[in-house]
């Protein structure tokens, strides 16, 4: 069923103008609903400007002469002005088409020329749902950062005020799902209207209808997109049975529950959060209660329910999760146990938030405030524990490292539950089982000698930011140079107050799009700078303008360089490769980035910025002519792994180590597969931020050190010797 859905949906997609006229670049005008929030990305490297992305879904277009009915979505790439678009609006779009990735759920991308157009506005439920959001936003104005971002997430699905940070611990801990609407907000949110059923006197069919149009009701305000609706099933399964509905018939209905969501939509298929969320639904389907029925015998109910669900989920979860970030979370079982309590009264008081600020906004603030000291908690749990050392436990990535750990995990199920019962009423034994576990975790914490983080005597640190670049060079004890400065302000100070870094010698922006300078408030954030240097060409405008507005009200020196120069702060030396003019073929931003030849300790650190093909071609030469050779120990990789690589380059330069500095889940597919079999071509070990946290690079007699965080974890060493 789900193969013919996927053929017939397939079909249906080659079908009219849209995809002939995306196959050929067409400039088109297109007529559409508007079926998302518009979402604001880091600068996009293609499009020399910040991007704003909103899916449409197409009625009609006018192209090459012709007007058509038209069915299926585009993805449109637009500027800020697309911000004003909601989500139900009706609008006209005027750009270039292009067409999409194979398999992913849009029809074609348009390249968006101007503002949208308003032709229709959103119904009536629509414009309700949108002031039940923006009362709720209204009410948490006055609330600390994290509780004001996480709570109109956590109650209807708006993540636009979270703060990166918060996300990012929250990835990290295990709480993503709180971080947005999931089954257990709608769980939550349906019990609480069959409890009011109830005491209203309804039978079970009523409460049932009661609780069902509540259920429809939440997924509009909180926007019927996949998330959500893959959120309503997992969560209407909760509602189930809460109602006293038969436990035999759960695991059935969660099968017909995934095969109608695959058939209605079947690009959930390719959706580790569709996954996620049916592993930890058929996780607590299946394990929770013998699970908690087994933790009775030593704790008291409620708590072995509390402890029971949580792990049931995560241990379902482990094999995908593994899968995405090659690392195991022991600190995620705590914190959804320290914070699932917390959900309920947030998630409810919130919504009561929500519809008092439809008659009085004055008064909504107090039932936001008191949920505000829930979500703060949450906040307060996800950054403890996410800085708890050995919190991240490095495992095998990809899919064999998903076998081993799913092997692993069945065969402790197995094992554990029958030593535990052999071990109920034989002391020795049981002392043994205690033991053997408490070693067992002890060896898979971090001990005294092992890397910490950050470690001593670092060269070069790549920070975790996100999806950008921040590079720290060390030049004396609490001094540094600053190549770039990544999308986030937060995240960059985070990074270097982590490496003690009270001073910078030297700020290189290498280039001007916002996912490299848009973070520079945070590298000044109560440090000084002794100057800012900067590339020949000011593009995007507007980013250019506001760093030299910031220079100024800082006092902070800025000059430009070009290539040829060079530099020495402390031990660190750099000659600059690039800009020498400005090349138009490509990206002129990315192909005009400094690029930095750095020799610091010992070590050869070749830092590419984001150039392009193009300009790597003048880089390799100018690499040649240099002092030393082509050979470096460490190549910091052009554009984030993009595909868009110069194979000569990388094959003259023939590093130790490569590292990427790139987001998690990033809407560019970086780092490019292309890529990463370049890089492993040349032997190169590679290091990624996506999946490993910050990277420090440290020189060592025998080759060069790597080591990895993983996020706010103790390090991981991985040790190349010099050839």
């Amino acid at each position: 069923m789900c193969l013919s859905a996927s053929g017939l949906q397939g079909s249906l997609r080659a079908s009219g103008r849209l995809p002939a006229l995306a196959a050929a670049g067409a400039t088109v005008r297109l007529l559409g609903t508007v079926v998302g929030d518009p979402q604001a990305v880091a600068g996009s490297s293609s499009r020399h400007r910040e991007v704003v992305l909103v899916r449409l879904k197409v009625q009609g277009v006018e192209g090459r002469g012709l007007r058509s009915e038209a069915r299926g979505r585009v993805l449109v790439f637009g500027d800020r002005d697309w911000l004003q678009a909601s989500w139900g609006q009706g609008i006209e779009a005027r750009g270039r088409l292009a067409p999409a990735r194979p398999g992913d759920d849009v029809v074609a991308t348009l390249d968006a020329r101007g503002p949208p157009r308003l032709i229709r506005g959103a119904g009536r439920v629509v414009r309700a749902a949108e002031r039940l959001r923006a009362g709720l936003r209204l009410a948490c104005k006055g609330l600390p950062p994290d509780a004001r971002g996480l709570l109109p997430g956590l109650v209807v699905g708006d993540t636009s005020a979270q703060p990166a940070d918060l996300g990012q611990d929250m990835k990290i801990t295990g709480l993503t799902h709180l971080a947005a609407v999931s089954g257990t907000n709608i769980t939550i949110v349906c019990g609480v209207a069959l409890a009011m059923s109830r005491g209203a006197g309804l039978g079970r069919r009523l409460r049932l209808l009661a609780a069902g149009t509540v259920l429809v009701g939440f997924v509009i305000v909180a926007r019927p997109e996949p998330s959500v609706l893959r959120a309503a099933v997992m969560g209407g399964l909760g509602m189930l049975a809460l109602a006293g509905a038969r436990r035999r018939a759960a695991l059935p209905a969660l099968s017909t529950a995934v095969v109608v969501l695959l058939v209605a939509d079947p690009w959930l298929a390719r959706s580790y959060g569709f996954a996620l969320s049916v592993l930890a639904t058929a996780g607590i389907l299946l394990r929770a209660g013998p699970w908690s029925r087994s933790l009775r015998r030593w704790l008291p109910q409620p708590l072995a329910v509390a402890l029971a669900v949580p792990l049931a989920a995560q241990v379902a979860c482990a094999p995908v999760l593994v899968l995405l970030s090659g690392q195991i979370s022991l600190v995620a079982v705590p914190a959804n146990l320290l914070c699932e309590p917390l959900v309920a009264p947030a998630t409810v008081l919130g919504l009561a938030a929500a519809v008092i600020s439809l008659v009085t906004p004055a008064l909504a603030s107090v039932p936001a405030h008191v949920a505000g000291w829930a979500c703060t908690a949450i906040a307060a749990t996800a950054h403890r524990l996410a800085e708890v050392p050995g919190g991240q436990v490095p495992w095998l990535g990809g899919g064999s490292g998903a076998a081993a750990l799913a092997a692993v995990t069945v065969a402790a199920a197995v094992a554990v539950p029958l030593l535990v019962r052999r071990a109920s009423g034989r002391a020795a034994l049981g002392v043994a089982v205690a033991g053997g576990l408490a070693l067992t975790t002890a060896a898979r914490i971090p001990l005294p000698g092992s890397p910490a983080w950050p470690p001593p005597a670092w060269v070069l640190v790549a920070c975790d930011v996100g999806q950008g670049d921040a590079l720290v060079l060390a030049t004396a004890p609490g001094h540094a140079v600053l190549v770039d400065a990544g999308p986030d302000a937060d995240l960059v100070d985070r990074c270097l107050r982590s490496l003690h870094v009270r001073a910078l010698d030297s700020i290189v922006l290498t280039h001007f799009h916002a996912d490299h300078v848009d973070g520079l408030p945070g590298a000044l954030r109560g440090r000084r700078a002794a100057e800012l240097v900067v590339t020949l060409v000011d593009d995007p405008p507007a980013q250019a303008r506001a760093v030299r507005r910031l220079a100024a009200v800082a006092g902070v020196p800025l000059r430009t360089v070009r290539a040829g120069e060079r530099g020495t702060v402390g031990g660190v030396d750099w000659l600059v490769l690039g800009p020498e003019r400005v090349i138009r073929d490509g990206s002129v931003p990315n192909n005009a980035s400094i690029v930095l030849l750095v020799r610091s300790h010992g070590l050869r650190l070749l830092l590419l910025g984001d150039v392009e093909p193009a300009a790597a071609r003048v880089v390799a030469r100018r690499l040649a002519a240099a002092p030393g050779g082509t050979r470096v120990d460490v190549l910091k990789v052009a554009h984030h792994g993009s595909a868009l690589q110069d194979p000569a380059l990388v094959a003259a330069a023939r590093p130790r180590l490569a590292l990427i500095s790139v987001g998690a889940g990033n809407d560019y597919g970086h780092p490019g597969p292309a890529t990463l079999r370049l890089l492993a071509g040349v032997g190169a070990v590679v290091g990624r931020t996506d999946l490993e946290g910050a990277l420090a690079v440290l020189a060592d007699r025998s080759g060069t050190l790597l080591v990895r965080s993983g996020p706010r974890s103790a390090g991981v060493a991985i040790k190349t010797r010099r050839r």
